[in-house]
């Protein structure tokens, strides 16, 4: 071979390479839009269709949990039939059904669809990350990952504003037509340029442990969606609790006795790996949550349209395009452990900076805590990618990333459920203080409304002031952002305890502690 032919290859290989990671890449971008969007769009699908709180909070949650619950399974199909069939025909239905919801008929059709494209973008970002994983090494994977999640804080950060816009100029069906163009595009231009990778050594899908995991995750993720509709104690709620820790034990015993399990769970006895799971939480409770329930307040508690809420969302959002490309920097002399953790800690002195500041008055004093919880958080999103796959062989990156982003995604379905109950919670305590019990009015039912940030016609039907019911929403949401604080403290702990030391995958995907300084 001459040089000229084997410089002719190197430079193809790199072609190949870089432009898997832009098909990636773009699709990533379509993630962000179809997460943010319907929560910007919230109040007008109310508008539009009605339909009960919980109902509506669905459009949401129903898009998480089916991503999280077969994130995982994706990552071993992948893994098995090949990362690029399954990332195409991942794209092809995400872009499908985001068409079909521009024209959903009403509440329930919507939901069905929203179900159905968080499968859809499971199969994407499973195949799609694990192919970067086999495509980059080193420093090389380092960057990659740190550019998806780049391209992800880019469609965060001007996400909630282009959905104002859209919905503003053409109502909120078109904010699903970013994501048909954006699907179209990495079908046409990404997917072609793709090489097929798999695991030589994949075995068959695990499906009783799929089954099992998700209906776990469906019914606990239900059940805490529900305990505020229902009360905690209600024989629905505790149903479906108990049929959440039934299939829990169900699916460990499944994956301890299979033999290709869809969840190894050897990687738990080592604690490196544990707190690699715990920065998706952390992150959620601190950033993503906001990224949801802001939108909402903004609109529905402090006036603005949607335009105007998504322009003050950029704070919050922005910092992911920048922060992860500069943490993965400085990952190549302080440990990631170090940065994630310190990351987390300027997230936690955000939210209580933000729980100070007054809520109904459209104060744009809250700039500035978005924009120190943003920057904190981009830290870790910016490399906990790359630390999910790097405690094992890179043949096993599909079960990797499967179940990282499961911990991702599954966390955030989680957190948000939480968090909404916590506020209905916290708004119900504060009904109570200031309504009688012989008011004759649902109680529950006004706490989750308010909560949701909606109060349209509740003044006049619960016989308070629109003053009032403000103020009992802006109680609940400050002690909420220190319920949230505290949780993101922990995580910043665990980070600096756990995931200081560097740690590498053996060949049996046995994780040790390497010697060497943090900086």
């Amino acid at each position: 071979m001459t040089t000229s032919t084997a410089s002719s290859i190197s430079a193809s290989a790199s072609r190949d390479k870089l432009l898997v990671l832009a098909a990636v890449c773009l699709a990533g971008l379509m993630l962000p839009f179809s997460f943010t969007g319907p929560a910007v769009a919230t109040p007008a699908i109310a508008q539009a269709f009605g339909g009960s709180t919980a109902a509506l909070n669905w459009v949401v949650n129903i898009f998480i949990l089916s991503f999280g619950s077969c994130v995982m399974a994706a990552g071993a199909l992948a893994d098995q039939i090949g990362r690029k069939r399954l990332f195409r025909l991942g794209v092809f239905w995400f872009t499908a059904t985001s068409l079909l919801m521009s024209f959903s008929p009403d509440l329930l059709t919507l939901n069905i669809l929203r179900g159905l494209q968080g499968v859809a973008a499971a199969a994407t970002m499973s195949s799609g990350a694990a192919a970067l994983a086999q495509e980059f090494d080193g420093a090389a994977r380092t960057r990659a990952f740190s550019l998806l999640g780049t391209t992800f804080g880019v469609g965060l950060a001007i996400g909630p504003l282009l959905s104002g816009i859209l919905i503003a100029w053409a109502g909120w069906r078109a904010i699903f037509g970013i994501d048909v163009f954006l699907g179209v595009l990495v079908l046409l231009f990404g997917v072609p340029h793709m090489r097929e990778t798999r695991n030589p050594h994949a075995g068959g899908i695990d499906w009783w442990g799929t089954l099992t995991f998700t209906g776990a995750l469906f019914l606990l993720t239900f059940g805490i969606v529900q305990g505020p509709q229902s009360g905690w104690s209600s024989w629905p709620v505790l149903a479906l609790l108990g049929g959440f820790a039934a299939l829990l034990a169900s699916f460990i015993v499944v994956e301890l006795r299979s033999a290709h399990p869809m969840l190894d769970l050897s990687l738990f006895r080592f604690p490196r790996f544990i707190g690699v799971q715990t920065l998706p939480l952390a992150t959620a409770f601190c950033y993503v949550v906001l990224l949801i329930f802001l939108p909402i307040q903004l609109v529905g508690i402090e006036g603005y349209d949607e335009v105007s809420a998504g322009v003050l969302m950029i704070p919050l959002s922005a910092p992911i395009m920048v922060v992860p490309l500069l943490a993965s920097a400085m990952a190549r002399r302080i440990s990631a452990g170090l940065l994630s953790g310190a990351g987390l800690a300027l997230a936690v002195a955000g939210l209580l900076w933000l729980s100070a500041i007054p809520i109904g008055v459209q104060s744009k004093a809250i700039v500035w805590p978005l924009l120190l919880i943003g920057f904190g958080a981009g830290v870790p999103w910016g490399l906990m990618d790359d630390l999910s796959v790097s405690v094992v062989p890179k043949e096993r990156a599909g079960m990797a990333t499967g179940i990282f982003t499961t911990m991702r995604v599954a966390g955030e379905a989680l957190t948000m459920a939480i968090t909404a109950a916590v506020v209905s919670a916290f708004a119900l305590s504060g009904l109570h203080a200031r309504l009688p019990a012989s008011a004759g009015v649902d109680m529950h039912e006004l706490a989750n409304r308010i909560a949701s940030g909606n109060l349209a016609q509740l003044a006049s039907n619960a016989g308070l002031e629109r003053a009032a019911l403000v103020a009992i929403y802006g109680d609940a949401f400050h002690a909420t952002l220190l319920v949230l604080a505290a949780v993101t403290a922990v995580g910043a702990i665990v980070s600096l305890t756990v995931l200081r030391r560097p740690q590498h995958a053996t060949p049996e995907g046995i994780v040790r502690t390497t010697a060497a300084t943090e900086c």
